[in-house]
């Protein structure tokens, strides 16, 4: 199942197309979804995550731990909004977009996208623009 957490004053503007969208993400995969959960926060909480658990003190995006078991994807995707709205104003892109490429990203990782090497980068960020792409197929048959 699919969850979405709040430790800020932000709320997704459809939970629902969100999961749907994610679950089709997935499914695009051929992985099965067992239990994620999105945790939108500020810079403040993500950092004290990044330094606690990762020793890394730098601000992010993103941090997702991974608890898959096989083809059943499981995780926690800490996603800090100051850092989307920021990275949307850098790249010139809609926050929804960017947070859309943040949310892909993070599910990706369970997926086994990685994207330490300029050549994984590369290929992270065509699977974000496509399944960015999907969640705007599918938003627009309904």
């Amino acid at each position: 199942m699919i969850s979405f957490h709040y430790e800020i004053d932000f709320k997704l503007p459809s939970e629902r197309a969100f999961k749907s969208w994610l679950t089709q993400v997935v499914l695009s995969e051929e992985k099965t979804i067992g239990d994620i959960n999105y945790i939108f926060c500020d810079d403040e909480y993500l950092h004290k995550i990044n330094v606690d658990y990762l020793n890394h003190d730098t601000l992010t995006d993103i941090i997702s731990f991974d608890y898959t078991i096989g083809n059943i994807l499981h995780g926690d995707i800490f996603i800090s909004i100051e850092r989307v709205v920021e990275n949307a104003a850098e790249f010139n892109v809609s926050f929804e977009e960017e947070l859309k490429r943040v949310m892909a990203h993070g599910v990706l990782h369970y997926c086994g996208f990685k994207d330490k090497t300029v050549k994984d980068q590369k290929r992270m960020r065509s699977k974000e623009d496509e399944k960015i792409a999907m969640f705007h197929v599918e938003q627009n048959t309904k």
